[in-house]
């Protein structure tokens, strides 16, 4: 025997009897009746006072009026003794059944708990595998897990977030019999970014904003966030290296929190934010490197919130804010202006 087998319910039922605090029965019943009958006691006396009674006049023999009233009086005391029992047991019951609900309550919750644990196993021994196709299945199963484990989506993002930090190697070159595993693993890392940036639009099924992204030092050589809402939460790409590609956050709104390019690196390829809107929050490129490839910021907006470069070095590649359509609040530069590799043009009728 494992022990799992359900309890009968007299023992149940005695057991939520002391976990709740309830009296045997019995005991419950007569306590209630001598309390009761105290009571009435107790009711009589004092109102006999305050009436002026001093002694119960004496009859040889009993009227029949006086032994009609006295059967009323029995009868009403059995009525009220049979009420107040009535009222004791309906009281336990609901105790007893909501003890009950608790405990299926309860016994619910861990199902739950030990199903949604299950799945995090697999969902992450399906990550870890050889086979790319059994890893993009562990990419869809994780992202899910996320959608239904509300208590704990941030620890599945964060073991999505972490396998894109995995060490990634540069491309081979596509004679090589490394090319195709490359491949594999690259299309897995896009669409651990797809799945992300799906979850943080404004057409999300469950929405994903207000948490938190961990990009540190994680590899770009390509990536698709355009229409993200980065409207909470800390998402940082502190030291990231974009190295190729194209990375998109077209259209992307960031609203609050915190977005950090802290360190990064922009070693090649194009990073866009084409009609970008920058009205909440924080956006920082302190310290961050541009040594080759394209920033561009066409159309963008920067209507609040603060952008900044601080202790930027642009070394090489193009930093541009083509055509800015908002230019209320520009990024801050240091020093002042902004250096050279950095290009400026406001819209028509802008700020």
């Amino acid at each position: 025997m494992n022990g799992d087998h359900a309890d009968p319910p007299g023992r149940r039922a005695a057991s939520g009897c002391g976990r709740l605090g309830l009296l045997p029965i019995g005991w419950a019943l007569a306590l209630t009746i001598v309390v009761a009958l105290l009571m009435l006691t107790g009711a009589t006396l004092i109102g006999g006072a305050l009436l002026g009674f001093r002694e119960i006049k004496r009859e040889p023999r009993v009227s029949a009026g006086t032994l009609f009233d006295l059967l009323k009086v029995s009868f009403a005391l059995v009525a009220g003794a049979g009420g107040l029992v009535a009222l004791v047991m309906a009281y336990r019951r609901q105790r007893l059944a909501e003890y009950a609900h608790e405990l299926d309550q309860s016994k619910e919750d861990r199902e739950r708990s030990r199903v949604f644990n299950e799945r995090f196993s697999s969902a992450a021994g399906q990550l870890g595998h050889e086979q790319a196709a059994v890893r993009l299945a562990g990419v869809y199963a994780m992202a899910g897990l996320a959608d239904d484990w509300q208590a704990h989506r941030q620890t599945c993002i964060d073991v999505l977030c972490a396998y894109l930090r995995m060490p990634y190697p540069p491309a081979p070159a596509d004679t090589s019999p490394e090319y195709i595993g490359w491949l594999h693993s690259r299309e897995v890392r896009h669409t651990v970014i797809r799945v992300i940036t799906a979850h943080l639009r404004d057409d999300a099924v469950v929405s994903w904003c207000g948490h938190d992204f961990d990009f540190t030092g994680t590899v770009f050589d390509g990536g698709d966030f355009t229409h993200a809402r980065f409207t909470g939460g800390t998402v940082i790409f502190e030291r990231a290296k974009f190295s190729s590609g194209e990375v998109a956050f077209h259209d992307a709104s960031f609203a609050g929190g915190v977005v950090g390019f802290w360190a990064a690196e922009f070693q090649g390829g194009r990073v866009y934010f084409p009609d970008a809107t920058f009205s909440g929050g924080t956006v920082s490129f302190e310290e961050a490197k541009f040594v080759a490839g394209l920033v561009c910021f066409d159309r963008a907006k920067f209507v609040g919130g603060r952008v900044h470069f601080r202790a930027a070095e642009f070394v090489g590649g193009e930093v541009n804010f083509l055509d800015i359509m908002d230019w209320s609040r520009p990024p801050e530069f240091d020093p002042d202006q902004p250096p050279a590799g950095v290009l400026i043009t406001h819209h028509p009728g802008t700020a």
